[in-house]
């Protein structure tokens, strides 16, 4: 099987950090070479990389920061890595990815010039097997909770829990139709959910963002399923907005709701824990470059939201599916958040 284009989007150069531009894929394919640190924090800000694509970018940004430093005395290198490592965080703060990656380097990092640089690498390294592997594990934990026939419904949501979850449905046998929103404003379900899926061969249908709650009511869902950019240690999913409102539909409809992530977040004790990034207003009032609204209006763009956990089935992480108010047994093996 074809390794989908979303799943390797992110890669590390001599040069700098090479992303592919997710917001004009699959029309082109396009990709944005940041020569700093910097470079990468603002193509994140930008949506030049999104989904599982900001973890990565972080991950090399660090290695590039470590570039940068490699000329100035250890304890400095150090503080320069760590001013570089808020840029990136602060790029989208909802997603906790970001955090999880500078940690990995700056984890690692020591001394000065070369040594910088290497063990910044091999930093980037492991957080990078570190994530792919949980991201397997993940997939083949929340493929078990499907049908072996069945439609599921996704919102918001491409790259490697996608792949790995579709992967290990087709390896288990299963025969799964996809129904992926658009989601507005960027139409990340239309150009990135729906072209992944399409790429690995799965029955892939799209409908707008407003015709969830009425597939659901269909009777052609199975299951919801979508990542979450963050789950609560109260069972919250942090995730793309309009997740809240296919889960309430959902809910109505007797249709579970499976939301994955690799673990859930020990700083979030609730959703109030989390920062919801706000983008510019002006966003919706646009789709891909024209606008679509008249020049008398203002737009809003709250870019994620939070479904509390009574309408969420299913928590499933890299160690198995915990029912929301249970997930706080994930770290029950006195693990901690990496």
């Amino acid at each position: 099987m074809t390794t989908p284009v979303l799943a390797d989007s992110v890669k590390l150069t001599v040069d700098g950090v090479q992303i592919l531009d997710r917001r004009s894929f699959p029309f082109a394919r396009e990709w944005v070479l940041c020569r700093t640190s910097t470079e990468v924090a603002k193509a994140i800000e930008d949506m030049v990389t999104q989904s599982s694509g900001p973890y990565f970018a972080a991950l090399y940004g660090m290695v590039l920061a470590a570039r940068e430093a490699a000329g100035l005395r250890p304890h400095a290198a150090f503080a320069y890595m760590e001013q570089a490592g808020v840029r990136l965080t602060n790029a989208r703060r909802t997603n906790n990815h970001l955090r999880k990656a500078v940690h990995a380097v700056l984890s690692t990092v020591s001394g000065s010039g070369e040594s910088l640089v290497s063990s910044a690498m091999a930093g980037a390294q492991a957080g990078d097997d570190l994530y792919r592997g949980r991201s397997r594990a993940l997939g083949t934990a929340a493929a078990a909770l499907l049908p072996d026939d069945g439609g599921v419904m996704t919102h918001c949501w491409a790259d490697l829990y996608l792949v790995d979850l579709v992967s290990a449905a087709q390896r288990d046998g299963k025969r799964l139709r996809f129904f992926c929103t658009e989601t507005r404003p960027y139409l990340q379900g239309a150009r990135l959910t729906a072209e992944t899926l399409a790429e690995m061969g799965v029955d892939t249908t799209l409908i707008s963002d407003g015709m969830g709650a009425a597939v659901l009511q269909s009777g052609e869902v199975d299951a919801l399923v979508t990542a979450a950019d963050r789950v609560t240690m109260a069972g919250d999913v942090v995730n793309k907005v309009g997740t809240l409102g296919l889960a309430v539909a959902a809910a109505a409809f007797n249709v579970p709701f499976h939301a994955m992530v690799q673990a859930p977040d020990q700083e979030a004790r609730t959703a109030d824990d989390v920062p919801i990034e706000y983008r510019p207003g002006e966003d919706v009032l646009h789709t891909l470059g024209i606008r679509t609204a008249s020049e008398k209006v203002r737009g809003l763009y709250p870019a994620f939201d939070v479904t509390p956990p009574r309408f969420v089935t299913t928590i499933v992480t890299d160690r198995g599916p915990f029912e929301p108010h249970r997930i706080a047994e994930y770290y029950h093996e006195g693990e901690q958040n990496q």
